[in-house]
């Protein structure tokens, strides 16, 4: 029993630090993407989120690639780097909430652009890392 909960105290501790370390992650670059780019772009869409689920979107797929490649990942590794860092670091209830406020500030534009846009680009992330992960990681 004490080994069991061991292990689970273990998995919770990697889930929880990834957890940190991707929030913290996605604070610190969707902020400075939202204050710089979207400036320099003049763009009055949620360019910060959308830049974080693009690259984790895209940046998960590769790790995954590469994981599948292996067998020797560590459970721990997996909980610590998927689980945790990816999915803190990206955010659908950000980008549901972000362009839920575009509809509601009467932005109708702006607010299919950021849906059609985010679920393109992430998409096409997913299918991007796939393949570099393939190209980089091919079993053999």
């Amino acid at each position: 029993m004490l080994v069991l909960w061991s292990i689970a105290m273990q998995s919770l501790l990697m889930v929880g630090l990834g957890g940190f370390l991707g929030a913290n992650a996605r604070y610190i670059l969707s902020t400075w993407v939202a204050r710089h780019i979207t400036k320099l772009l003049g763009l009055s869409l949620p360019v910060g989120t959308l830049f974080v689920n693009a690259t984790g979107s895209l940046l998960l797929a590769f790790v995954i690639t590469w994981w599948s490649s292996r067998v020797d990942v560590p459970r721990n590794i997996q909980l610590l780097v998927g689980m945790g860092f990816f999915g803190s670091y990206t955010t659908f209830s950000t980008f549901a909430n972000e362009s839920i406020a575009l509809l509601q500030r009467g932005q109708w534009s702006d607010a299919l652009g950021n849906i059609v846009l985010t679920n393109a680009i992430c998409l096409a992330g997913v299918i991007v890392g796939v393949a570099l992960g393939q190209r980089f990681f091919a079993a053999g």
